[in-house]
């Protein structure tokens, strides 16, 4: 019986050990990698679009405040 319970505990620790020990890589990074760099790429996107619209919605107002 203690042979059998000892057996059993040090099942479980080296379970426990072996579950730390192997790291966990990822599968592949460069499709993460390419992802990343079209979002960054439509951000700056959008931040020009944002900043041309800011751009000409402060040249019309100028205008109208011109025109009266």
């Amino acid at each position: 019986m203690n042979k059998l319970l000892a057996a059993l505990i040090a099942t479980v620790f080296s379970a426990a050990v072996f579950a730390q020990a192997t790291p966990a890589v990822p599968a592949s990074s460069a499709p993460a990698a390419k992802a990343e760099a079209k979002a960054d790429k439509t951000a700056v996107k959008g931040e020009k679009k944002a900043k041309k619209a800011k751009k000409s919605a402060k040249k019309a107002t100028t205008e109208e405040k011109k025109a009266s």
